[in-house]
Formats: structure tokens, sequence, C-alpha cells
């Protein structure tokens, strides 16, 4: 009886978040290099970003942004934008958007982001907790590539 009150209580413990072993249970989640090109219409601008995933499998299923009066999700596939419910985020693994791939569309602008600006997103994911990030307004024509050292 003994050893089975000490399993519970051990069971117990690493249901905390405060054991190492629980890593490979839930998502752990980490937005990078996220920006916003200064949009060239008044209405709707694009999001880009790394979501670095160091546990189990999640998905993306929707961002927010109190600039926007709607985000939607977007990949891109031979040139052709297609909106998407949901993206995998692969266990231990990442989900880029990219320019000319993966992206966010901001709608109906509440107000046109300039360069220098940062703004707020939302993303929200099916297992994890949302994770809102400052998303800092490039120059219209900025690219990450140019930006890294090689």
């Amino acid at each position: 009886m003994a050893l089975t009150a000490a399993l519970a209580l051990a069971g117990c413990g690493d249901d905390s978040g405060s054991g190492s072993g629980d890593t490979a249970k839930k998502p752990e989640l980490k937005v990078s290099g996220a920006y916003v090109p200064e949009p060239t219409m008044d209405d709707m601008a694009a999001g880009f970003f790394t979501l670095t995933n160091k546990g189990s499998a999640d998905r993306l299923t929707s961002a927010t942004s109190d600039i926007a009066g709607s985000v939607t999700l977007h990949s891109t596939e031979g040139g052709a934008m297609k909106e998407e419910k949901s993206f995998a985020v692969p266990a231990n693994g990442e989900l880029d958007f990219a320019s000319g791939g993966n992206h966010l569309m901001l709608e109906k602008l509440k107000r046109k982001p300039k360069q220098g600006e940062k703004i707020a997103m939302t993303l929200h994911f099916q297992k994890s907790d949302p994770i809102t990030v400052e998303v800092p307004v490039k120059e219209a024509t900025y690219s990450p590539k140019q930006h890294k050292s090689h």
C-alpha cells in the first residue's frame, strides 16, 4: 500500500510542469524572427515568423491582432496562395512562415502599420496556450535572408 501511495505521488509530480520528463508529453513552442513588411495596401498586410517546437506535436489553429479585423492562415504552393484552417507544428521541429511560403494575412486593417512600429499578434494552438508576440514592422522589401550572415 505504501508503494502504491508513493507511485501515485510520483505521478502527480510529473504533471506539475516542473519535472524535466514532461517535455515529450506536451508541445514547447517558441516564436522567432517575426516581422511584418510595411504594407503597400491600406487594408492588408502579411506576417512571417518561425515557430520552433521542442516537445510533442501541436497545431496552429488561428491568429489574431488588434490592428486587423481578421487574421487568416495561408500556404503558397507553385505561386498559388490558399487559405488554410490550421498548420501542423511538428514534434521537435519547426513551422516556417516565410515570404513565398506559409504566411499570415492581416486583413481589414484598422490602420496601416508603419516601418519601425511593433504590432501585437497572438497565435492560438490546439494544445498550447496562446502566444502573443510584439512583431516589428520592417521595410516593404525586407528579407531575413539578406540580413543573416552565413
